[in-house]
This record gives C-alpha cells, structure tokens and sequence, in this order.
C-alpha cells in the first residue's frame, strides 16, 4: 500500500535523523565543561490539555511567545503562516465579504466556504474557548501571551472542527502590582494603532487585567466609481480578566471581550470574466453594449466600454470596477468562567463555561464590474455556548486527563443575491433566510504512561454526538410565495468515535521521537446557499433536495517526528513526516450558480516539516522553518447531473495546500560604545510555491510562487522601560493574491481575487509602568 510504504520511508528518514542527532548531541558533551553561552527558552504548551515543555510533547506544534511573535513581525492570526510550515491562514474570504473571515488550512486539511452553515476544518481556540465560526477568525495579536498551532487531526482531545488541527491562543494574565504597558504606532496608508494594557489588584487575593485597542488604516484598494477604499481597518477590541484565589487549592477566572469593525469592504478586484456566460451576457444585451442586440445568441465583440461584460473590467490589482454599494461589519463579543480546584498532588478538576455571540455583515459586488451580474449580501446574527468538564491526573509514571464537553450554536442568517436584470427570465434575484441549530456533546479520556524512564506510551479516545439542524426559506424574486424547498427544520445526526496513539522514547535528555496515530473528524451539515431556480420542473426540485444536504469527511494520520535541543542548548531542531488519508472531502462544487459543499472524494496528503531555532552566538538568532506537502485528489465523485458544475479532477491539488513553504530570520543585537541602549535589527524571509484558492485549481485566481522580505530595527534600554520600533513589511514591493473565488464555468462567469497590500512601513512606542 502507498501508506505503507510512505511510512516506512518516513521511519528510515526519521531512525536516520535521529541517529545523527543522538551523535552529535554526543560530539557536544565535552562541551558541558565549559560554561554554556546560551539556553534555549522553555516554552510550555497544552497540546494534551495539561502544562507541558514544548520538547517533551510528541506531538507536532509551532509555539510561539507573545514576544517571540512581535519579534518576528507577527502581528495578527493571518501572518502566522509565514512562521509556521505547512499552514495557510487567509483572510477576506470571498463568499462573506467581510475583512474578519478566514480561511484556515493545515497539511492541506480546512474549509474555502466561510459561512455559517459550514464548519471550518481547523478550530481556533482562545483561552481553551473554541470559536465556532470562520468569520471573526482574522483577528489582531493585542494582549497575547503564547500561540500553539496544533499540526494534523485533534480529534480526540479538542474534537469538534479539528480535523486538520488546531490553533491556540493564549491571552495574558493579570499582573501581581498595579502597572500596564502603553503601545502607540503609525504606518503606511495613514495606519494609526493604539493599546492599553492595565493590571489592577483588587485585594490580596484578586488581581485583574482590562485592555483596549484600536486600530485604523486606510485602505489599499480605491473604488473607480466612487473613490470608496477598501480593505481598510477601523476596529478596536476591549478585554478583562478577573482573577480570584479564594485558596490555594482553588481558582476562579472570569474573563470578557468585545470586538467592533465597521469597514469599507474587502479588498477584492476583478480577476477574469466569461463573456460567453449567461449572465454576462445578458447583463451587457440590458446596459445597451454595442453587439449584443441579441444577447442569446451570435458573435460576442470584445468591446472597451462599461456597459459590457469582458476582460476590458479589469482595472488592476488595486481598483475595484464594481458600483454596488460594499459593507464589511462585525461585532464579537464573548465572556467565559473558568473554575480549577486542586484536589489533591495528583489531581486536578477544570470547568470552563463560555458564551459568545458574534453578528456580522458583509456585502460584495462578486462581478466587479459595474453591471449587476452578481451582488451577495449577507447579515448574519449568532450565538453559541458551550461547556467543558476536565479531571486531569498526574502521577510518576501516569498523566491523564478525562472530560465531557456540550456546544449548542444558533445563528440567523439572511442572503440576498441580485442577479442580471429582465430580459434575463428569473427577475432581479434570491433570497435565502436561514436558521442553523447545532448542537454537539462529546466525552474523552486520553493517558500516557511511561513504560520505562525512556519509553512513554500515550492511548486516547473520544466519542462525539452532534446534531445539525438548519431551517431554510429560499425564493426567488420577484415571487417570494414560491419557495425553492419546503420551509421546515431540516435536521442530520453524526456520531464518530476517535482515536489517538502515541508512542514516544527519549534517546537522552536532549533528543526525543515518536510515532503516532490519530484520528479527526468533521460531521456534515444542510447547504444553505442561495440559489437561482431557472424553472419550476420537477428535476431541478429534486435536484436542490439532493444536493442541499453533505455528510462528514474524516482524515487518519501517520506521523514519526522528533524533537531535540543541541549545542549546549543553543540549538533547537522539530521535526516530522506524516501520511494522511482524508476521505469523504467537503467541497465546494457550483450548483447551477451558487456554491455548495459536496462529499467530493479522496485525497493523501503525504509530506514533512522541519523547525529550527540557532543561537550561534550571545547576540545572534537564526529562526528558520520548511514545509513540504504532496496533497492532491485521488478520487472524485461523478455527478450525473449537469447543473453540478466543475472541474474537480483526481491529481488536482487541494486549495490552500502549497508544495513548500519556508521561512528563515536572523536577529542580531548589539549596543554600540557600550551604552545603555540595545539595537535590534532583523530581517525575515518567507517562501512558498505556487498555491490553488480552490479545488479546481483555477489559474485565474492562482497564487503564483513568492518570497516575501520583511525587515525591521528594535531600539530599547537595558531595563526594557520602554521600546521603540521600525520596521517595512514586503519590503520588495511583491504583487500576490492572497484569496480568490471562480466562477467562471458557471452561467454567472466571473472571477474575482484579493492581493496584498503593498511594501508598508510602521513604526510604534511602547512604554512599561
């Protein structure tokens, strides 16, 4: 089998790699005599939902500190993937139209569609808080301590929307005396940033944090029609935390966050245009373009004139065509208790009660073109809740944890789509008004036990109950009584059981490997898309009853991977190669018009990745990572329908899943005559090879192969009172899209993409009291 022998490659690799390391962490124990220059910083991670050293976890994490990530120019969950090998965090993704959504793939493993209706394929964690849905997922790093990116399926431990992994953030906890850091900054395209952060005791035994940011910046894609900017940032963001110790056995934490955005729109542009599609067409015949007095049939002239539907639209990477009026709105807000009581040495028992609403808007004009061949409006308000239940236990020999978790989401949805005018036959548009009511409840246990002071074995299992429920009012104007389905609570039920195995052996105390198994899982669900009913027959009813519901994917991970600090602790090397068998895939196909997702088939997503962090010298750091990943298609479903459009072809590569990705950054610090001041200058590095935004790899609206160079200084004293820093992201001044979304094979016939901002500049002060 093509798994097995991947495996056993990667086991050869590995045993190898291993072996090398084993020996020259033993070319380095003469060293020990000498006074070590460097330590490493102990990072610790709760991949395994207990306190863990990142390099004795056996599982594949990239964590970072709060720092570690300003040092690198991280500033927001969609820069994370230019540090971490083999993740794609995109934001503005097209179907919402709003700045916040993402798009968040792991090992080739997420979800292109972002709306409510559809779960994501990686779940994004604040403070041990799932956060339910795509939207709002693009959010700015103001007061974090850590983020943990959890590497392939998660499904025992963190279950729900894990199936490709997980990210956790961590947010910073109150400090023991008054005090608070102070941040201001400046930038390109009139950016302007504040934050606030205070730590207020309120007794001896409850301290607490409150933060406040904002962040404002004009944006770099300008309206032709109207001069409207878009892809701007007016967002500010307010936090506490309270904490209580009533005893030393027993904590209790309560925590609140509230984000508001109200923005222009996202940033997306012309890409291509079918002139031969149906809507494009008969949007040109109705705006009088020269040609197309019989818009059904004959001849289509390519003809500079706005009143018609070609290529000649296309006004650059950073001028929107378009006229109809865009929105990008969001208002997330969320609070959480958590409760820890130490019963004993050895165990520990955790509650963490959560909930959140988040209530976003976001209008597009998808053509791009000042013709209304296909303008999205979508308003969507929602609500979610969830508990969870841990009794963790930790003994010489044995670590375990067991829990039981409950989510219910409600969330009210409207969508409105205006289509190409009459002569056009199906009027002016559609309508879909839609309520999702999901509910999931889950039990777990995971335990590891060291066989010997070498040799860990870790076996866990999870059990997962959800029901997915939506109730759909869909019409098509001008004739509201006629609905496309019956108007009624649709409902599915998805139960898996999965699991996870890990066996770890530590070569000494700096090198560790393992192997391990797991499983992930993500349930299905009802499309609720708009839809265009091109005629009441009896087919096309069917049709939208057959397609309307998709059942769950599931993803089965084999991985060898190590973990070793070398050097005299100045030399930090992770690495791991993985098979994975993802089945049942959740795509996204075109149904006459509109995006549905569909169970599309098989993929094998095969590859590796290597982290590396150096200290060669006192004031030198080398920060490097690659990720390679072969995830194509190896089995499609064939649909015999024709209103099921695309190309989604076997050897297709999945969206999001580019072959290499790499990063490398030097930092170099000094204080020049000896004085009290330490400069910081440093410049990072990113790469990666050409990247599909969809499954049918539509060229179109491909990400080409890219370096991007982002350099930046650190000014600060040696009591770290203050700081100051400068720095220029894409410093090359590259062109890339950062999203995209085709319809071209469809009646509607456009494509639309969203590139980066260009080389920026910023500059901020932060001052400690």
């Amino acid at each position: 089998m093509i798994i097995g022998r991947q495996l056993l490659k990667s086991l050869y690799y590995t045993t190898a790699a291993s072996l090398t390391l084993t020996a020259l962490t033993a070319s380095q124990a003469t060293a020990q005599d000498e006074e070590a220059a460097f330590v490493l910083e102990e990072i610790t991670v709760t991949a395994r939902k207990v306190e863990e050293n990142l390099q004795d976890t056996p599982v594949a994490i990239s964590a970072f500190t709060g720092e570690g990530l300003e040092r690198r120019q991280i500033f927001s969950t969609d820069d994370l993937d230019n540090v971490t090998p083999n993740l794609q965090f995109s934001n503005n993704a097209p179907l919402a139209g709003n700045n916040n959504s993402s798009q968040v793939f792991i090992r080739g493993i997420g979800q292109t569609d972002p709306t409510s209706t559809v779960d994501p394929g990686v779940g994004i964690y604040i403070d041990d808080v799932y956060m339910g849905q795509s939207v709002g997922g693009t959010m700015d790093f103001r007061d974090i301590a850590g983020v943990q990116v959890l590497r392939g399926p998660q499904g025992t431990l963190f279950g729900r929307n894990t199936i490709g992994g997980a990210i956790l953030l961590t947010t910073k906890e109150p400090g023991e005396e008054f005090g608070g850091t102070f941040k201001g900054g400046v930038g390109s395209d009139n950016l302007r940033e504040l934050n606030l952060a205070l730590d207020i005791p309120l007794g001896d035994k409850v301290k607490s944090r409150f933060t406040y940011g904002t962040r404002i910046q004009d944006g770099y894609v300008i309206r032709v029609s109207d001069g409207t900017d878009l892809g701007d940032k007016n967002s500010y963001t307010a936090t506490g935390k309270i904490v209580f110790t009533p005893s030393d056995d027993f904590e209790i934490k309560l925590q609140f966050d509230y984000t508001k955005a109200d923005e222009n729109g996202s940033p997306l542009v012309f890409a291509e245009a079918n002139e031969n599609a149906v809507f494009m067409r008969a949007a040109s015949a109705a705006a009088g373009c020269p040609g197309y007095v019989d818009w059904t049939s004959g001849p289509v002239p390519m003809i500079d004139d706005d009143r018609c539907a070609n290529d000649f639209q296309n006004k650059g990477p950073f001028a929107n065509n378009g006229t109809n009026p865009l929105k990008s709105i969001l208002e997330n807000w969320g609070s959480s208790l958590h409760l820890t009581y130490d019963v004993s040495e050895s165990l520990t028992l955790k509650s963490i009660t959560s909930y959140r609403e988040l209530n976003w808007e976001g209008v597009r004009d998808a053509d791009n073109t000042p013709l209304p061949i296909l303008h999205t409006s979508y308003v969507s308000d929602g609500e979610q809740f969830s508990q969870e239940l841990q009794a963790l236990y930790t003994a010489d020999k044995l670590t375990g944890v067991a829990g039981l978790y409950y989510y219910e989401e409600k969330i009210d949805d409207d969508v409105w789509v205006t289509l190409s005018p009459p002569p056009f036959p199906t009027g002016v548009g559609d309508s879909d008004d839609n309520i999702t009511d999901n509910s999931n409840w889950a039990a777990f246990t995971q335990w590891s036990y060291d066989i010997t002071d070498q040799l860990t074995v870790t076996l866990g299992a999870r059990y997962t109950s959800e029901t997915k429920a939506s109730t759909p009012d869909q019409y098509g104007e001008p004739n509201p009584a006629d609905k496309y389905l019956p108007v009624m609570k649709y409902s599915q039920d998805f139960d898996a059981f999965t699991v996870n195995a890990n066996l770890s052996y530590r070569v000494n105390e700096n090198v560790m490997t393992y192997l391990s198994y797991s499983e992930g899982f993500k349930s299905g669900g009802w499309n609720s898309h708009f839809n265009t009913n091109f005629d009441d027959t009896p087919e096309h009813l069917a049709l939208l009853e057959q397609v309307h519901p998709f059942d769950e994917e599931t993803a089965k991970n084999y991985e060898i991977g190590f973990k070793a600090d070398l050097l005299d602790n100045t030399l930090r090397v992770n690495g791991a190669v993985f098979s994975t068998d993802y089945t049942d895939l959740q795509l996204v196909y075109r149904v006459i018009v509109a995006p549905f997702i569909t169970n599309a088939g098989k993929a094998s997503n095969d590859g590796a990745e290597l982290e590396l962090t150096w200290l060669p010298a006192d004031n030198l750091v080398i920060d490097a990572g690659v990720g390679y990943l072969d995830a194509t298609i190896d089995e499609v479903v064939t649909f015999p329908q024709p209103e099921i459009s695309g190309s989604i072809a076997a050897g297709n590569r999945l969206p999001f899943a580019p072959k290499w990705q790499a990063n490398f950054g030097i930092g170099y610090t000094f204080d020049p005559d000896g004085s009290d001041l330490t400069w910081t200058p440093r410049v990072d590095l990113n790469y990666q090879s050409k990247t599909y935004f969809d499954a049918i790899n539509t060229e179109e609206i491909a990400q080409d192969g890219r370096t991007i160079v982002n350099a930046s200084i650190i000014l600060e004293p040696s009591d770290e009172t203050w700081k100051f820093v400068f720095g220029v992201n894409n410093l090359t001044d590259k062109l890339y899209p950062i999203a995209g979304n085709s319809s071209l094979g469809t009646s509607s016939g456009y494509a639309e993409i969203a590139y980066a901002r260009k080389r920026e500049w910023f500059a901020n002060f932060e001052y400690n009291f």
